[in-house]
This record gives structure tokens, C-alpha cells and sequence, in this order.
């Protein structure tokens, strides 16, 4: 063992003993093969709290109240639980909703956007987005154009970074409609500059719908303050909802009653129970509910909301720069020697909870690392993420995957 080597783990130590957040990783549940979770930016672990609320839930609030549920919680679950999840975002009561996936949620905002800027102005039919912006934004918008006849402008990014103010202000024009862009680029952990784009775009005449995929519950957030339109989120990732759990969005009060949501179902009808023969829209945010709301599905996200409330998400995020600042300096010792690459921004604003770094082999190391039970994730072509969730991942564990992960580089190399 090296003296840097020895010194990165005594620094890992040092950092959990003095770490405030540290009693938190023992809250989640922790059993089976994995000694190294990197993961957190794709899939957060469980709370261990979970299955008791789970039963409590079944036995009690489905079990015995049955029906009545929904008379008694469940029909305003989607809207209480928006309200506590956009807090955590900077966003005030009656401005946020859980329900639907991502995409679905996406595809309503978009399409919301795009036929408000039409219907006001015909000329407007340009959308704005990255051009490496996770896969479902861009199939979203790439199919709302083509319903629309709208153009999509796609924007050069840099792999290691993402869309920069200056970049989108020279695309922005008397056309552009909507500007939908990532809060947290999902290859690289580039931050964006939210006001300033959406101050940009709002001087161009464009609504601006954020993507906080990769930033809810980590990166602190000011919805309300930085004067955005339209949001849209997952809650598996830094939120821990579980897999497929409901995602949520954002509708900013002052659009709420000029936006038509393209879904048109019964939980978002002025009258749920009427059962009349056309649809009309609620008041508020409950206009941009379709179905029946996935309760069950919002008990483990709940679980997690309730911890964050009681930690806060500045704290988590202090914690998430301590983390990726460790983790790059043991990828500076342990794999960059090996010829891997890191194409993510420096320390600093910029930089999200989650780094990248690049090796033509990583494929193949990847798969070797979950067989020893060390969890990164790939993202072809050669890109291995490592998702640094704060309230569950330990500094000591972060070093033993990023060793794991220069002992299979090398083993590919022999």
C-alpha cells in the first residue's frame, strides 16, 4: 500500500467520524453482497423503515378503512405530498403534484407549453433542448414536434459539461416556444445556470420547463424565487421512492389556468365524481392530474420526504460536495493513472452529486464490479458514473469502489 493510498483511507475515516449526516447511512437498508453503492443518482437504497410503514399502510389505511381511503387521504395525496416535495424544491403550496412517470408528465408540460405558445403566437414553433439530454426528454420532444409541426433546436453541448447560458441565449429567438433543459446533466453532473436561462428565455418570449431529475433532493433548488415555468421530476433517484416510483411536476401559479394539459382524465375533471359528458378542467394544479393517483406507490417517497424535511436539502448538499470532492481525488490516485478520463466539471457550482469517467474498457469493468458487489452504472459509450447519494453513502465506501474499480482497470490492461 502506498502512503497516498494509506492516506486516502485515513482521510476516509477522519471524514466519516466528523461527518454530521453520518447516524443517516444507517437508516437504510444495507443487507446482501454490496460493499460499495455508486449508484444513488439511478436507484437510492430503501430506508429500512419501510417495512413496517408498508404494513401499517396495507393493514391499516388499505385494510381497514378500504374505499373510504380514498374520501379520507387518498384522493388529496397527490397535491399534499406535491406541496411537501415542492418545498424541498422552493416551490410554494398549490404549485406541484405526484403522479405519472417522468415521461408522461414530460409529455404533458411540453405539450401544454408548445400549444400556449402557439395558440398566442403561430410563429413560435422552435423547441430548445440539448442534444445529450437524457433519452426520454429528447424522444418526448422529438414526437410533440412532430404532432405539432414544430422544430426542434438542438443544442451542441459539451459531453463533460452541458447547456451554458451563453449557448442557449444565442439559440433563443421570436420563434422559440419552450426551452427544456436538465438542471443536472445526466452524463456529466453539470449543473445549469437556472435563473439566468430562464431569465434568457423569458426575455425571448419562451416558456422554460426544468428537468430535476438528477437534482431533487440534493442540489438545493429555488423553484418560486428563480421565477421558472414548468418542472418535472423523478423521485427513485436522490428521493428514494423505489423503482417506478411516481414522478412530480411543477406548473407555476400564474400558468395554471392558461395551460391545457393534453391528458384529459377524470382526476383532473372540476368535478372527479359528475360523471358528465365533457371534461372540464379543475382549478389550480389539480387540472394537470389525469388517473388514479399510484398511492401505494407514494409510501416509500413519503418516508424519505419526511427525512429530508428533518435534515435539509442544504445539508445534504454539503455533504454531496464533500463526497465528490473525496471521490475525485481517490479517482486521481487509483484509476486516472490507468488512462480513464473524468469528463465532469471541476469542483465548484457547476459540479452535481454524481461524477463520469471515461475508459474504452469500461463496459467490461462494469460487469465484473457488480459481480464483487461494487455498483457503478455505464453509460455507453465509455462512461462508468459514480452517484454519490449523501444520506446513505459513507466516505469509506466511496473509496473502496473507486479501488475496486482501478483493480478491474487493470486487470483489463494485463
Amino acid at each position: 500500500m502506498t502512503d497516498t493510498a494509506q492516506d486516502l483511507r485515513s482521510r476516509a475515516a477522519a471524514l466519516d467520524a466528523a461527518d454530521p449526516l453520518a447516524e443517516h447511512a444507517a437508516a437504510f437498508v444495507r443487507e446482501g453482497d454490496v460493499v460499495s453503492y455508486l449508484d444513488g443518482n439511478s436507484l437510492g437504497r430503501p430506508l429500512a423503515s419501510l417495512p413496517e410503514r408498508f404494513a401499517g399502510f396495507v393493514g391499516h389505511d388499505w385494510g381497514t378503512r378500504l374505499i373510504r381511503g380514498w374520501d379520507e387521504q387518498w384522493m388529496a395525496r397527490p397535491f399534499e405530498l406535491g406541496d411537501r416535495l415542492g418545498a424541498l424544491v422552493g416551490a410554494a403550496p398549490g404549485q406541484a403534484l405526484v403522479g405519472d412517470s417522468t415521461t408522461v408528465l414530460l409529455y404533458k408540460l411540453v405539450r401544454a407549453a408548445v400549444d400556449a405558445a402557439i395558440a398566442a403566437d403561430p410563429a413560435r414553433t422552435e423547441i430548445v433542448i440539448e442534444d445529450d439530454s437524457f433519452p426520454t426528454d429528447r424522444f418526448v420532444v422529438q414526437g410533440i414536434a412532430a404532432e405539432r409541426g414544430c422544430t426542434v433546436r438542438w443544442l451542441e453541448v459539451d459531453r463533460a459539461a452541458g447547456a451554458t447560458l451563453e449557448q442557449v441565449g444565442a439559440a433563443l429567438s421570436e420563434r422559440t416556444a419552450l426551452v427544456l433543459l436538465c438542471h443536472v446533466a445526466y452524463r456529466s453532473g453539470f449543473v445549469a445556470d437556472v435563473p439566468g436561462i430562464t431569465r434568457a428565455a423569458h426575455a425571448a418570449g419562451a416558456l422554460v420547463l426544468w428537468d430535476l431529475c438528477h437534482s431533487a433532493g440534493v442540489i438545493p433548488t429555488e423553484l418560486d424565487a428563480w421565477g421558472v415555468d414548468l418542472a418535472v421530476g423523478c423521485t427513485y433517484k436522490y428521493l428514494n421512492g423505489g423503482p417506478g416510483s411516481p414522478a412530480f411536476a411543477y406548473v407555476r401559479a400564474e400558468h395554471q389556468g392558461a395551460l391545457a394539459q393534453p391528458i384529459q382524465g377524470w382526476m383532473g375533471a372540476a368535478d372527479v365524481f359528475a360523471m358528465g359528458a365533457r371534461y372540464e378542467p379543475a382549478a389550480g394544479i389539480r387540472r394537470f392530474a389525469s388517473g388514479t393517483p399510484p398511492v401505494l406507490a407514494t409510501v416509500a417517497l413519503e418516508a424519505m420526504v419526511e427525512l429530508l424535511e428533518r435534515v435539509g436539502v442544504s445539508a445534504a448538499h454539503e455533504k454531496s460536495v464533500a463526497l465528490t470532492g473525496f471521490a475525485e481525488a481517490a479517482l486521481a490516485q487509483h484509476v486516472l493513472p490507468l488512462g480513464a478520463r473524468l469528463v465532469s466539471p471541476p469542483a465548484g457550482p457547476h459540479r452535481g452529486s454524481h461524477l463520469t469517467v471515461a475508459h474504452p474498457a469500461f463496459r467490461d469493468v462494469t460487469a465484473r464490479l457488480w459481480e464483487r458487489g461494487v455498483i457503478p452504472d455505464f453509460r455507453a459509450p465509455d462512461g462508468i458514473r459514480i452517484g454519490l447519494s449523501p444520506l446513505s453513502t459513507t466516505f469509506a465506501e466511496v473509496l473502496v469502489g473507486v479501488e475496486a474499480i482501478g483493480e478491474e482497470l487493470r486487470r483489463s490492461a494485463a
